[in-house]
């Protein structure tokens, strides 16, 4: 996998030194007239095809994982201004052969092109897919703002107790966001309003036939706008074109995807409604479950007893149990068999949000978790405990 003629085979992506045949002539602006940066102008833009070299400087590792690892970038630009992104360089390593390798990455590029085109409001604009020296590079928009993982760890409420005004603080537990226990739990009206907009930006991806595939806590962020991203897009695929190497993380994977089957439609379902019932609770599900074999077990008896383990104010309104009961339900017949009907069917989102109006238990959630992010503005990006970072696989 490291040897120098790598570099020379091609891939389906775009390159990053490629300047063509015509190279543009540098200019000294300080002897240059109006006139002649005129024809420049009119001679640039009737040509077929412009390049540039683009320079990128690795700011800081934003997180690390099975498919390779994801920086901050700065792009130089024009007048000394930079623009900030995310690089995901994407590891070789598991796979059999350099060819094996390139065949992969060649699908996850053409994915990831199908996805830039959505330009959905809830999924991570994709910028380029470049590679550099015979890696693949995802170049995407860096999202600023925090991830659900972090926004229910305990420390995140203990970081903002410090920082707000008692009424402040107060009025978060009382609206966004209060302590569980082992995590802390939305309330309702934030958790709904997160997973409607989960469902917008998943749905968008079902239209056009592309399965994420590996729909978490950490995949999903909260901007500084209060609304939110979908993003990780190393696990998606096309139903046309089938992953070699399935990659995805047991703890959310819906109990068929853990028996061996395919992620479908449904399985992102239930991987939602696995985060959407955290968020309710704070409860961090299925820990400690050592295997596969035993998270199926545990998966099918959350199933039956979960309205047991939701607090009182959300086990009261039936059709949020029904919603989570349609989501995780262990057989795929019965969940939801679309996004949208999980959002608008008598037992979907729309309704329950519908419902907290009538009762005064509604809240503007993108608006709410805007100030949540104005708040922590200031806060330590909090530090995975122990406990969460050796089960988050």
């Amino acid at each position: 996998m490291h040897k120098k003629d790598d570099e020379t085979l091609s891939m389906e992506a775009t390159k990053i030194y490629d300047f063509g045949p015509e190279p543009t002539p540098s200019f000294n602006f300080g002897e240059t007239t109006p006139t002649q940066l005129s024809k420049q102008y009119s001679k640039i833009v009737q040509q077929e095809q412009v390049a540039w070299e683009l320079n990128y400087r690795l700011v800081s590792r934003l997180g690390s994982g099975g498919q390779g690892v994801v920086f901050l970038g700065e792009r130089s630009g024009a007048f000394d201004k930079t623009f900030y992104l995310a690089l995901k360089f994407y590891r070789p390593d598991g796979y059999q052969d350099v060819k094996t390798y390139r065949k992969e990455m060649s699908r996850l590029a053409q994915v990831t092109m199908e996805i830039s085109d959505l330009q959905h409001d809830h999924i991570m604009d994709v910028h380029n897919v470049v590679e550099y020296q015979g890696i693949l590079v995802l170049a995407t928009e860096w999202v600023k703002g925090f991830n659900l993982r972090e926004l229910i760890l305990p420390t995140t409420l203990k970081h903002l107790k410090g920082t707000v005004s008692d009424d402040r603080w107060n009025y978060i537990n009382d609206v966004v966001l209060t302590n569980a226990g082992f995590q802390s739990r939305f309330l309702p009206g934030v958790a709904i309003a997160i997973l409607r907009e989960c469902l917008a930006g998943v749905s968008a991806l079902h239209r056009e036939n592309i399965i994420h595939a590996d729909l978490k806590p950490a995949n999903v962020m909260v901007k500084q706008t209060g609304n939110v991203k979908i993003i990780d897009l190393g696990s998606a695929f096309s139903t046309k074109e089938l992953p070699l190497r399935p990659t995805w993380t047991p703890r959310y994977a819906a109990v068929e995807v853990l028996e061996g089957d395919c992620h479908t439609p449904q399985s992102d379902i239930a991987s939602l409604g696995y985060i959407f019932f955290e968020l309710l609770t704070g409860i961090f599900p299925f820990a400690g479950v050592p295997n596969n074999k035993e998270l199926i077990t545990v998966k099918k008896d959350l199933w039956k007893r979960f309205p047991d383990l939701l607090p009182a104010d959300v086990a009261r309104n039936t059709t949020i149990v029904e919603l989570i009961s349609k989501m995780i339900a262990p057989d795929p017949a019965d969940r939801f068999q679309t996004m949208d009907d999980a959002d608008s069917s008598r037992s979907g989102a729309t309704k329950i949000q519908n419902q907290l109006v009538k009762t005064d238990l509604s809240t503007d959630g993108p608006q709410e978790l805007r100030h949540l992010m104005n708040d922590l503005a200031n806060v330590e990006r909090p530090t995975m405990p122990p406990e969460l970072s050796s089960s988050m696989s």
